[in-house]
C-alpha cells in the first residue's frame, strides 16, 4: 500500500467525534456526505430521548467519557438544549465541549434567528420535522396514549391552533403524513421547507 506523506497527513482534517440525537441522524449523515465531511465520527444516542429529556444530559456525559477514553480530542454535541433546562449547557461548559446553538431541533432547522422572529405567531404551533412525520405514531400518538384513548386528544392539544411541518427534504409522501397528523390532532396544517437550517453550519465548523 502506498505510504501517505507527512505533509498529506497534516492536511487531512482531524477526526471529530459527534454525539448526536438519533432523531437527526439521517440529516447529519446527509450533510456529511454532501460536504465531504469524512472526518466526522458519528455516535447517535436513542431518538426516543426526544420524549424523555431527563436522560439526555447523563447520556451525553457518558458518551463524552467514552469518546475521550477512545482517544478523541475533538468532540461536538449535535443536540440543542432539547428540554434539559440548561443542564446540558452546564455539563458542556464543564467538559469544554460545544453544541448546536438553539433551544431545540425545530429552532435550528428553521434557523434560530428566523424561529425567534416568528415566535409570536407560532406560540400555538405544534411542530413536526421529517423524523417526526415518519415516526408520528411511535413518538407522539403512542407515548400520549392516544392510540388507546383518542378522547384525550383535546386535553393534550386543545391549546394548539396549528401543526407546522418544518421539512428538511421536499418529499410528497412525508407532506401527506404531516397533513394526516394535523387532521388527526384537529389542527390547521402549515408547511415550511427549511432544509437543514443551522445544522449545516454547525457541522461544518465543528
Amino acid at each position: 500500500m502506498e505510504k501517505v506523506s507527512p505533509a498529506i497527513e497534516r492536511a487531512q482534517p482531524e477526526k471529530v467525534h459527534v454525539i448526536g440525537c438519533g432523531a437527526i441522524a439521517r440529516e447529519i449523515l446527509a450533510i456529511c456526505e454532501a460536504n465531504g465531511l469524512g472526518h466526522i465520527d458519528l455516535n447517535c444516542l436513542p431518538a426516543i430521548w426526544h420524549n424523555t429529556p431527563d436522560k439526555i444530559t447523563p447520556g451525553i456525559r457518558d458518551a463524552i467519557a467514552k469518546a475521550r477514553a477512545e482517544g478523541f480530542e475533538r468532540i461536538f454535541v449535535a443536540y440543542a438544549d432539547c428540554g434539559t433546562g440548561g443542564q446540558l449547557d452546564r455539563l458542556l461548559e464543564e467538559e469544554k465541549v460545544e453544541r448546536i446553538p438553539g433551544p431545540h431541533c425545530y429552532s435550528f432547522f428553521a434557523g434560530n434567528d428566523d424561529f425567534a422572529r416568528r415566535w409570536d405567531d407560532d406560540l400555538t404551533a405544534f411542530f413536526l420535522t421529517d423524523f417526526l412525520a415518519r415516526q408520528f405514531e411511535a413518538f407522539v400518538i403512542e407515548p400520549l396514549g392516544l392510540n388507546r384513548h383518542p378522547e384525550l386528544r383535546d386535553m393534550y392539544f386543545g391549546h394548539y391552533r396549528k401543526l407546522v411541518y418544518l421539512s428538511q427534504q421536499e418529499d410528497e409522501g412525508l407532506q401527506e403524513k404531516a397533513r394526516k397528523a394535523a387532521e388527526r390532532l384537529g389542527l390547521e396544517y402549515e408547511y415550511r421547507f427549511t432544509g437543514y437550517g443551522d445544522l449545516t453550519g454547525s457541522l461544518l465548523t465543528a
